[in-house]
């Protein structure tokens, strides 16, 4: 029993010391920083553990295949780029909350405000973020308009006084947001609307 013990712990030991093979969910960790500290992206990640939401769990193993190179820690503090791969994986998460009809202070399927709507995809994603556009205002760091990428989240002033409203950035110019207007939760145009464009007011990136 000992010498199976011993070879069981070497083969461990060879397997993460040569590729890195698999992966414990710490606090604080989301499917997507974990995706940029292996040089690889959330959605890769969702397919080789078969994952059907980007929710995770601390203490859960996950495989991170032996074909991807762990980079520096250093860099891990940064989100990854907006690949097409992060894309599709935010995409994917903003989709589920599509076409629920609005409702000011709803939260779920029967109907849903722009917060809560933020704040079931970021869910989706392993991200819990606070309930009001105002309170997700603080979170995350700042980003410019021209640095914007998949899953930042989108502020504006539509009321004269301050943060009102929050959506969710898709990339290519897109983003996702509960629409009062359209009565329902909607993709549209960011800043070819003059409407969002003449309203915006910055961007706070919150995944990575």
């Amino acid at each position: 029993m000992k010498a199976a013990h011993l070879l069981t712990t070497i083969s461990a030991l060879s397997l993460t010391t040569a590729g890195a093979a698999t992966y414990t969910v710490k606090a604080g960790d989301t499917l997507s920083r974990i995706a940029g500290i292996y040089g690889t992206d959330a959605a890769s990640l969702m397919r080789l553990n078969g994952l059907r939401s980007t929710t995770i769990q601390v203490g859960q193993r996950l495989q991170v295949g032996s074909g991807f190179t762990k980079t520096n820690t250093a860099q891990t503090a940064k989100a990854p780029a907006a690949t097409g791969g992060s894309r599709v994986y935010v995409n994917a998460a903003a989709s589920r909350y599509l076409g629920i009809r609005y409702v000011l202070g709803g939260n779920g399927y029967g109907g849903i405000d722009c917060s809560a709507y933020t704040m079931r995809v970021f869910q989706q994603m392993g991200v819990n973020l606070p309930r009001t556009a105002a309170a997700q205002w603080g979170v995350g760091y700042s980003v410019s308009s021209r640095n914007l990428q998949a899953g930042d989240l989108v502020f504006f002033n539509t009321t004269g006084r301050g943060v009102s409203h929050v959506g969710v950035y898709l990339g290519n110019g897109m983003m996702a947001n509960a629409n009062s207007y359209y009565g329902r939760t909607v993709v549209e145009p960011l800043f070819s609307n003059p409407y969002w464009a003449s309203r915006y007011l910055g961007a706070r990136r919150v995944i990575g």
